[in-house]
């Protein structure tokens, strides 16, 4: 019975916090479709936060990369003034990470292309 009990309660414990976490998230930053997010690019700075590797095979036309596992050394290379457009492969771990990093810096003009680099329709550079 006790077992039982302690299941629940770490149940209710993970799932508040996969709750938590996707809010947090999703409050951080705006979520926007392919057509708003090219609309965007121009006049914003476009941050791809894959791996170099990544990148250099292909990348949105006129962004640059700023790997998530070096995010934080590249935070002044980012202005403040101007609305910052980031994106990652389709499902992104990273995500939380860079968005907490920037809100707590004090970025506030943010956009996420919402299905990711994987289902991307516009412009592209690379093989």
């Amino acid at each position: 019975m006790n077992s039982w009990i302690f299941i629940i309660i770490v149940l209710v414990l993970v799932l508040g916090w996969v709750a938590w976490n996707y809010f947090r998230v999703r409050r951080a930053a705006k979520f926007i479709g392919n057509a708003e997010f090219e609309e965007l690019i121009h006049g914003a700075q476009l941050v791809d936060i894959r791996e170099p590797a990544a990148f250099r095979s292909k990348h949105i036309l006129g962004a640059r990369n700023l790997p998530a596992v070096q995010f934080q050394t590249s935070l002044s290379a980012l202005r403040k003034d101007k609305p910052i457009l980031l994106y990652d492969a389709s499902r992104s771990s990273a995500l939380p990470r860079v968005l907490t990093m920037l809100k707590k810096a004090g970025y506030t003009d943010l956009y996420v292309l919402q299905d990711g680099f994987d289902y991307w329709t516009g412009k592209t550079k690379g093989n």
